[in-house]
């Protein structure tokens, strides 16, 4: 189905301010530039900025029309639950996996306490770095219950872990319970992470379930402080 003319005036300049085509702090031609432009009426173009203005890409200001407000950030849902590989494809961005650490372990004490696991149940670590434009800017700590998933291997946690889970055992994950905290960085947040000295890191906590509601991983994503943004909707009642 052919997308609407507002949306393909949306489309065209999110996609020139999130490349730096349109640097931020700088303001858009005028509705009536724009719409000479794109051959339609100035509603049309209303549309688009509004949209432009709901998503984050600019700021209307009386008197000074429509400034570009800076994107470098990534957007990540605080409700979504979503793989990295599906918001990267998303995100338009160059992005690359590499897995640090991988293997069985007897849980420690707070891994039996995050999951829910008695000591002698066996736990999937998965330690990945996401690199985003060239830069590590997230670093994965997965954790997952063996007694869900039996079998996992280092290529299938270069890719999706959530893809083989769903497509290939047949699970459904459900929902997830999170948490977010910004904390010291580690020594391996400085070892795995560019971390372009910023001493923090904001940490998503993940706790993950399948749809009869049983607990299967316990997950943080350590992110570096400038690159993200968590972006929720929410609605007032009535």
């Amino acid at each position: 189905m052919r997308k609407n003319k507002f949306q393909e005036i949306y489309q065209e300049l999110s996609s020139q301010i999130g490349q730096g085509i349109i640097p931020a702090n700088t303001q858009l031609p005028s509705e009536h530039e724009l719409a000479d432009r794109y051959d339609t009426s100035r509603e049309t173009v209303r549309k688009a900025l509004n949209l432009l203005s709901q998503n984050g890409f600019i700021q209307k200001i009386r008197g000074k029309g429509s400034i570009v407000l800076e994107t470098n950030k990534l957007s990540f849902p605080v409700s979504g639950l979503v793989s990295f590989q599906e918001l990267s494809e998303t995100m338009g961005k160059t992005s690359v996996t590499t897995v640090h650490d991988f293997g069985l372990i007897e849980p420690d004490s707070f891994l039996q306490q995050q999951l829910q696991a008695d000591e002698d149940e066996l736990v999937w670590k998965v330690i990945r770095s996401r690199q985003i434009d060239g830069e590590n800017i997230i670093l994965d700590k997965d954790f997952f219950l063996k007694t869900y998933i039996p079998k996992l291997s280092k290529e299938i946690a270069e890719k999706s872990i959530y893809a083989y889970i769903e497509k290939e055992l047949g699970l459904t994950i459900s929902f997830a319970k999170k948490e977010i905290v910004v904390v010291d960085c580690t020594d391996e947040d400085k070892q795995l992470l560019d971390l372009d000295g910023f001493q923090h890191v904001v940490v998503v906590k993940n706790y993950v379930y399948l749809d009869d509601a049983s607990l299967f991983q316990y997950t943080e994503s350590r992110h570096r402080l400038d690159k993200f943004r968590f972006v929720d909707f929410a609605r007032r009642g009535r």
